[in-house]
């Protein structure tokens, strides 16, 4: 043999030594496999200053939110109108600038917050329109249940169009009456067409004044004396009973 034939077959059985000691020509079943292991990361729920972005920050602000008395439909993350509407009652109710959006002073407010609001009432079930902070109270049985943002009439006189009669206009004052009154009448479905505009599901309780959905709830009185409130909220109140014919509606305060 060779001296450079030595060599090559020296060097191949080398080879296969370490390939052998590397487990290349062992078994498949035998073979290292790598597992890719996954992480995921949740956001914390911790109410901050968010503005109106969805997210884990609203989703713990509408528990809280939820949990204080301040009406909304349902505690998802995402800013819809109703956790604005809730904002804001919580802003007015608390003598903050009613945005409608997660600022410091609201966030911080609200983390801090453990004891519920309260209506005037401390009995019986009712409706408490407070036209100073506009706001609208449902109390049941003496609680307050829920307290959910309001625009009342704005004591403005206005002529408008009659909207079942046309060409003939309407003239009164935007006034919202003081007062306490009964539910004496409701009409259940869907929205009607009123002398001075469309309205979703009134509870009138006196003359044409009702409360009654709206697909418009400012911050600020706007309506022609009715007491408006988001079309979610309104059916909210017919779903739950809680104002049926005969009701006590109270109305105080005055506009600021």
């Amino acid at each position: 043999m060779t001296k450079q034939r030595f060599v090559g077959v020296f060097a191949m059985a080398a080879c296969c030594v370490m390939l052998s000691s590397c487990g290349q020509w062992s078994s498949a079943s035998s073979v290292p496999t790598t597992q890719l292991v996954t992480t995921s990361t949740t956001e914390p729920e911790v109410i901050s200053s968010s503005g109106q972005r969805s997210g884990a920050a609203t989703k713990a602000a509408q528990k809280k939110l939820l949990s204080l008395g301040f009406w909304l439909l349902t505690p998802n993350g995402k800013y819809d109108e109703t956790t604005r509407q809730a904002v804001m009652a919580f802003q007015k109710y608390y003598q903050l600038r009613p945005t409608g959006s997660m600022n410091d002073a609201t966030a911080f407010l609200l983390n801090k917050m453990e004891i519920r609001p309260q209506a005037q009432a401390t009995e019986g079930t009712l409706a408490e329109v407070d036209k100073s902070r506009q706001l609208l109270f449902l109390v049941e049985d003496g609680k307050t249940k829920y307290v959910i943002n309001a625009s009342t009439g704005d004591d403005r006189p206005y002529v408008e169009p009659d909207m079942n009669t046309p060409g003939v206009l309407i003239r009164g004052t935007a006034t919202t009456p003081i007062g306490t009154f009964k539910m004496n009448r409701e009409r259940p479905d869907g929205w009607w067409v009123g002398d001075l505009g469309q309205i979703y599901r009134p509870k009138y309780f006196i003359g044409g004044v009702a409360i009654h959905g709206s697909q418009t709830v400012p911050a600020y009185p706007a309506s022609h004396g009715c007491v408006r409130v988001t079309v979610a909220a309104m059916d909210m109140i017919w779903d739950s009973g809680l104002l049926p014919l005969g009701t006590d509606v109270v109305v105080y305060g005055e506009l600021n």
